[in-house]
């Protein structure tokens, strides 16, 4: 099922493409885009397909991907890192989610969410005992760097964080406070 007709213009200025360019890479003449823009025709199925395909295509070409928004220094702890640890380096760098890291591979994650649980329940002495292999959340999503920023919207709800990844190797990092960097 296509999008209705009337979101082509808002499409193709959103692109920057003139109607003559969108005619000219659909095969349509720049009146018939004109026509179809203005409610004034309705083309084939087959015509209007072609259109929203060459601005689907040319979106997600110049659309805001992921590597565009990470913040790219990543702070890292180990597992077997302490539960104190983990408290000292996320107050130091004002942050509210860590990946842990085993090498260069990512098992885990801590945020402020799952420390809460664990300082009600452990004094100090505890806190320096406790590794975050035992405490830690299971690991976040790892998107490529080019994927587009549309569809990270979901994974950012419904975790705390997505690891962005360069050639199988973690280069950035975005949280709920990075997508406002999409705010205009």
């Amino acid at each position: 099922m296509l999008p209705r007709l009337e979101s082509i213009k808002q499409a193709r200025i959103k692109i920057g493409l003139t109607q003559q360019k969108l005619a000219s890479l659909t095969g349509v003449s720049t009146s018939m885009i004109n026509q179809i823009e203005s409610g004034r025709c309705q083309p084939s199925y087959s015509t209007a397909r072609k259109i929203f395909e060459v601005l689907w295509s040319l979106d997600s070409q110049s659309s805001t991907k992921a590597g565009d928004i990470c913040s790219k220094d990543v702070a890292k702890l180990k597992s077997t890192d302490s539960l104190h640890d983990a408290i000292k380096k996320m107050q130091e760098l004002s942050i509210s989610q860590i990946p842990i890291f085993e090498g260069i591979e990512v098992v885990g994650v801590i945020t402020e969410d799952g420390i809460v649980k664990h300082i009600l329940d452990n004094d100090e002495t505890e806190r320096k005992r406790i590794k975050l292999s035992e405490i830690m959340e299971p690991r976040p999503p790892i998107v490529d760097y080019n994927t587009p920023v549309k569809t990270l919207v979901s994974l950012i709800r419904y975790s705390k964080c997505v690891l962005v990844s360069r050639q199988s190797k973690i280069v950035g990092i975005i949280t709920a406070s990075d997508t406002l960097k999409l705010v205009d």
